[in-house]
């Protein structure tokens, strides 16, 4: 299971979920996905928001254990 802190950067950087979007070149849809846990973001796109933050990967996105399926 991933959680991320999308949204708290996002909003401590005042963008909103299109601006942000326009920035790592994906939809608003995409990053409302993100935000709510509905769509893990290639390792690309992970690089790309913690770049755009200042912040690492691991900073920005929280791998728990899961069984695997």
């Amino acid at each position: 299971i991933m959680k991320n802190k999308v949204k708290e950067y996002r909003m401590q950087h005042g963008l909103s979920q299109s601006e942000l979007g326009q920035k790592v070149n994906v939809s608003r849809q995409a990053i409302n996905a993100i935000e709510n846990n509905k769509f893990d973001p290639s390792i690309w796109l992970a690089y790309d928001l913690a770049k755009l933050f200042h912040c690492t990967i691991e900073e920005l996105f929280n791998f728990e254990e899961s069984e695997r399926k």
